[in-house]
C-alpha cells in the first residue's frame, strides 16, 4: 500500500507542487492538506497518515504547536519540517519538540523524497551544514553554544517575535495563540530583557529587521 502523506502549508501554490511532487511516487500519496493546526489535527485524526510534511508559518498558528501536538497525541506520526525560515534558529527547535527532519524550501526536489524516504526508513533527516553545527556544540562551553542572541528566546518568545516581526499587535497575538492579552505583554517583556532592548518600539523595528533579513 502507498504511503499516506499530509501536507500543511498556508501558500496554496506551493502546497500545490508538493502534492504534484509526493504523487509521483509509485509508493507516495497525498491523503489531504490544511492551512492550519486545527484542520491538520481534524485531518491527522481522519486519514491517519504516515507522514506530516509543515511549514513552520502557517495561516493563522504555528507550526512548532503542530509539531508538539502530534509528539504529544499521535508520537507515531513522524513530521518533516520543510519551511523558509533559517535552520541554524530553528532545525534543533523543531527537532528537540518531536520532529523527524528539517529541510529548506530552497533544497532540491530530490532532497525532499530523500528526506521523506529517510524518514521512513527510522532516521532522521538534517543537512550537514546542522548536523556538523550540533557536532561542534558538543563539549563547547554553554555561552558560546548561542551565536545568536535570538536562541536565548524560548519557543513561544520566539513565536510571538516573529508575530512582533509581521505587525501583529499584542491582541491580535493573544487571539491567534489563545493567550490573554495581558500574558502576551509578559512574553514581550522577557523578549527585551533577553535582547537587550529598551523599548517596545526597538522590539518592533529590530523584529521586522530580522523577519525580513531572514526571509530574504
Amino acid at each position: 500500500m502507498k504511503k499516506k502523506i499530509l501536507i500543511v502549508e498556508d501558500h496554496p501554490i506551493f502546497r500545490m507542487g508538493m502534492c504534484e511532487l509526493i504523487n509521483r511516487e509509485k509508493d507516495l500519496t497525498v491523503c489531504g492538506s490544511a492551512e492550519d493546526v486545527p484542520d491538520a489535527m481534524a485531518l491527522v485524526e481522519s486519514e491517519n497518515p504516515d507522514l506530516v510534511i509543515l511549514d513552520l508559518s502557517l495561516k493563522s498558528s504555528s507550526g512548532m504547536t503542530l509539531i508538539k501536538d502530534l509528539n504529544k497525541y499521535y508520537k507515531h506520526i513522524p513530521v518533516l519540517v520543510l519551511s523558509m525560515h533559517e535552520e541554524s534558529l530553528h532545525a534543533e527547535r523543531c527537532l528537540l519538540a518531536g520532529a523527524k527532519g528539517y529541510l529548506m524550501k530552497h533544497e532540491s526536489k530530490d532532497s525532499v523524497i530523500m528526506a521523506v524516504r529517510k524518514i521512513f526508513a527510522g532516521r532522521k533527516y538534517i543537512s550537514q551544514r546542522i548536523m556538523d553545527t550540533l557536532l561542534d556544540k558538543i563539549g563547547e562551553e554553554p555561552e558560546k553554544k548561542q551565536d545568536s542572541p535570538l536562541h536565548r528566546l524560548t519557543d513561544r518568545e520566539l513565536e510571538i517575535f516573529q508575530m512582533i516581526g509581521k505587525g501583529f499587535s499584542s491582541r491580535q497575538i493573544a487571539g491567534h495563540l489563545n493567550l490573554s492579552v495581558k500574558t502576551v505583554s509578559a512574553h514581550k517583556e522577557r523578549i527585551k530583557q533577553k535582547l537587550g532592548i529598551g523599548t517596545s518600539g526597538a522590539l518592533i523595528r529590530y523584529a521586522v529587521l530580522w523577519l525580513e533579513t531572514e526571509l530574504s
